[in-house]
């Protein structure tokens, strides 16, 4: 394998860092043990986390020894936020949310072998610590003008809001954390994203004034699109690695739906293909961007490598049952209603409705006659399968999982029709 830090580079997962020589010539000695933290801000990791997941599981594999902290103390703080005060979450919800920030992370490190991986949770120390402590033991090596100086804090003290001491006071439990895991396991290596360069440094500079030892930090870059948009952003806001709040098949289209001027490079950041294959891909991309093998691929890694190769065929047998004509009733309901859910919906009832009352019904036809006009000329469908009596009805045994059957006018214009509204839907 190539130098780690020069694979790390290449895949544009290196930002910001300390002194990149002394840095790198500390990698090359023999393990590093490093870290990165992980607020539970939010009941799940989203596409940004993925980033430094993606970075941890690099060096890992390059034979150095990952810290997974996560902020069960500094989750009940949160980090300043470019604008606004964070709502603070009551104790309770910061500690469920920390168990399943706990339980994501386990499934991208390797907790055995001789570099296996270890979880820390930051309250363990933090909440043994006075006020009176943190004052005089960390807080005597913080000086209050380089922390208004940083530029999360900077931004937000010209701002109407302000900051309150609450968040002014992350960036000192942040560097105290380096402090403890560089005595408790000798860290020597903090990762983060970019945004959190200011608090990472600072721990830097407590260790040396501590302890009179050198330490690194390294930072991930802020993901942007080839139009200089922030990468990440749906329609329902984060890209959530969460199930419960983000289905396999929505995360999957997700990616899928990338753009062709961006995917050679989240090809790079979101997966571990090799280099041979990423620019075999990034050549398909060039000369035949119809086909979309590059979206494909990387729509189908970050898939299996978040929710798993059962979860992802679950997803690729939903999308070609809808778009492919493949066996509908091999779909699972809940994969049916993510890959369903953006689709005209209407209502009918078994036994009664027929494909006219459906094509009317969910507005793929404006009124019965043109619905009668569609299914004799032969352009009308019920989950995949072509309607020719426009007077049968609709039949329990039709409907599929979660109740619910697929309407197609045409060749691409799909609807979906179940025997009672539900909330929310169109």
């Amino acid at each position: 394998m190539t130098d780690i830090l020069d694979e790390l580079q290449w895949r544009g997962l290196v930002a910001q860092h300390t002194d990149i020589e002394a840095l790198r010539a500390h990698l090359a000695e023999g393990p590093v043990t490093y870290y990165c933290g992980f607020d539970p801000t939010a009941p799940s990791l989203h596409h940004g986390h993925l980033v430094q997941m993606m970075l941890m599981r690099h060096l890992q594999l390059a034979g150095h020894h990952p810290i997974a902290l996560v902020g069960g103390a500094t989750g009940q703080i949160g980090d300043p936020r470019q604008s606004g005060e964070r709502q603070l979450q009551p104790t309770e919800v910061v500690a469920e949310w920390t168990e399943k920030l706990r339980e994501q992370i386990s499934h991208f490190l390797d907790f055995e072998g001789p570099n296996g991986a270890v979880m820390v949770n930051n309250l363990d120390w933090t909440r043994e610590m006075s006020a009176i402590d943190l004052l005089r033991e960390v807080g005597q090596y913080f000086r209050v003008g380089t922390m208004l100086n940083k530029d999360i804090v900077a931004r937000r003290l010209s701002s109407d809001e302000g900051i309150s001491f609450t968040e002014f006071s992350y960036q000192v439990l942040q560097a105290n954390d380096y402090l403890e895991l560089h005595r408790r396991y000798g860290c020597t290596l903090e990762t983060g994203g970019n945004d959190q360069w200011g608090n990472m440094v600072g721990g830097v500079d407590l260790i040396r004034k501590v302890e009179g030892e050198e330490t690194h930090v390294m930072t991930t870059p802020i993901i942007t699109k080839s139009d200089g948009t922030k990468f990440g952003k749906s329609e329902g806001g984060a890209i959530w690695l969460s199930p419960d709040l983000m289905s396999p098949y929505a995360f999957y289209q997700f990616w899928l739906q990338t753009a062709d001027a961006d995917v050679v490079k989240l090809l790079k950041i979101f997966t571990f293909l090799p280099r041979e294959r990423i620019q075999e891909l990034a050549v398909e991309v060039a000369e035949r961007p119809h086909v979309r093998e590059a979206q494909k691929v990387l729509a189908a890694e970050v898939t299996a490598m978040v929710h798993g190769p059962a979860e992802l065929e679950r997803v690729l047998a939903a999308t070609s049952s809808l778009w492919g004509g493949g066996d509908l009733r091999a779909v699972d309901g809940r994969t049916l209603s993510a890959a369903t859910a953006d689709l005209p919906h209407g209502v009918i009832v078994p036994g009664q409705s027929t494909i006219v009352d459906a094509l009317v019904s969910t507005g793929l036809e404006k009124g019965r006659s043109a619905a009668r006009r569609t299914v004799a000329a032969g352009g009308a469908s019920l989950n995949n399968i072509k309607v020719t009596d426009e007077d049968a009805p609709i039949e329990p045994v039709d409907l599929l999982a979660g109740g619910v059957a697929l309407i197609r006018r045409g060749r691409k214009t799909l609807a979906v029709v179940q025997t009672e509204p539900e909330t929310g839907t169109h």
